[in-house]
């Protein structure tokens, strides 16, 4: 069925734990289980092992191993001055990486080079870029053969000025553009006329999990401690709630660069008894099943996993309708409640409307339940296959043809 098609998905750094991660993880470990040959492919390096499942079917390389374990001292004069060039341009700054890309401190010129000269190898199979760096470097040197395919897992209009201006410039090169929700397809369709667009939304990575009973007092958040996920509006909304609500508790779970600022803000809000940074888990599920109730404070997302993830627990959600991702799957009062964006008195009212009515929270995690189905690896991982097989049969078609003409 495969017909020997290799999947390559490149990454910035696979070792690491963030959503987009996990979520290519999971399109390969359906991939690869399917009969279909795919290799994770990771710019950068830094831990010895993968954070997140991954079958060992799945081929791992890098391409810059920044392990100090890695690092062997040069033997020999072109070694020695292979590792004075790299040093060199390891603090050079990336010649085609616009400085608004949220992973440019990445990337140097070294780091820049190394993907080039990878994606410029490539003679066959599909390439799947997972962001705009990475789909940059591909859209201008991956011109060997390689079905292109770019990876969009945040919404157009959270990107800087100068990453849109790229975008246009880039994008219509590549056989495809995915993106996650039906608005940035439109968005996307408007903006690249021509180009093909389609949406594949991502697939939690099961769906057979413990539902909640509803009966605990605990809510839960989770995602990188990072501006972006708004705990620093959510712990000031859970303020709000403490006097009426004192025998509730929100645990957030995550690890990041603002651990220390929402500490801060926890004790100045005298939350030490009510708030809890859990920390990186390896057990979400696990903490997901335990709770009664999800909220996502972000100020914009691609496609929230971790909250269709708590859904298929039967978990209800509090969420800001931030763009894009909440309202393209949430519907409001049915399976979970949307607030405007940043507003943490309409977040706390919100959260108190659950907290008050387990009832409530019932009925609508059994609707949260119902619509992460749709979401299930068997709705999602079948659309990449026939995405990829279609775009892999026109090239071959297509170079068919031109031969045939020459």
């Amino acid at each position: 069925m495969t017909s020997g098609i290799t999947i390559r998905y490149l990454l910035l750094h696979a070792y690491g734990r963030g959503g987009t991660i996990r979520t290519v993880m999971n399109q390969a470990n359906s991939l690869v289980a399917a009969g279909w040959d795919v290799e994770l492919v990771s710019v950068l390096r830094r831990r010895d092992t993968v954070q997140f499942p991954l079958d060992p079917r799945v081929t791992v390389s890098t391409l810059v191993d920044l392990r100090e374990s890695a690092q062997e001292p040069p033997r020999g004069l072109l070694a020695r001055l292979r590792d004075r060039r790299r040093a060199r341009q390891l603090e050079e700054p990336a010649r085609e990486i616009p400085r608004g890309e949220f992973g440019y401190r990445y990337f140097n010129r070294h780091v820049e080079d190394a993907v080039i000269a990878y994606v410029a190898s490539l003679r066959d199979g599909v390439l799947v870029t997972t962001r705009p760096a990475l789909n940059f470097l591909a859209a201008r040197h991956a011109t060997g053969g390689v079905v292109r395919v770019a990876q969009e897992h945040m919404n157009h209009g959270t990107h800087r000025a100068d990453v849109q201006r790229r975008i246009v410039e880039c994008y219509p090169r590549f056989d495809a553009v995915a993106v996650l929700t039906e608005r940035d397809r439109q968005d996307y369709q408007q903006l690249l006329p021509g180009t093909r667009v389609i949406r594949i939304p991502n697939a939690v990575h099961s769906l057979d999990q413990i539902p909640s009973r509803h009966d605990s007092k605990i809510a839960v958040a989770a995602g990188r401690l990072f501006p972006q996920k708004g705990f620093d509006l959510l712990i000031p909304a859970w303020a709000r709630l403490v006097e009426k609500y004192p025998d509730w508790q929100l645990r957030i779970y995550g690890s990041g660069e603002k651990k220390a600022e929402l500490r801060a803000l926890i004790e100045e809000h005298h939350l030490y008894n009510h708030v809890f940074l859990m920390g990186h888990t390896d057990r979400l599920d696990d903490e997901l099943a335990k709770a009664s109730f999800y909220v996502l404070s972000s100020r914009f997302e691609g496609l929230p996993m971790v909250m269709i993830e708590a859904m298929s627990h039967a978990l209800p959600v509090v969420a800001f309708d931030c763009p894009t991702g909440p309202a393209d799957v949430l519907t409001h009062g049915v399976d979970g409640l949307l607030v405007p964006p940043e507003d943490t008195v309409a977040l706390a009212d919100a959260m108190g409307r659950l907290m008050a009515d387990q009832e409530l929270r019932a009925e609508m995690g059994t609707a949260a339940l119902l619509t992460a189905a749709s979401y299930g690896p068997d709705s999602v991982h079948p659309r990449w296959e026939a995405l990829f097989t279609e775009l892999h049969e026109t090239r071959h078609h297509d170079g068919a043809a031109k031969g045939l003409h020459v």
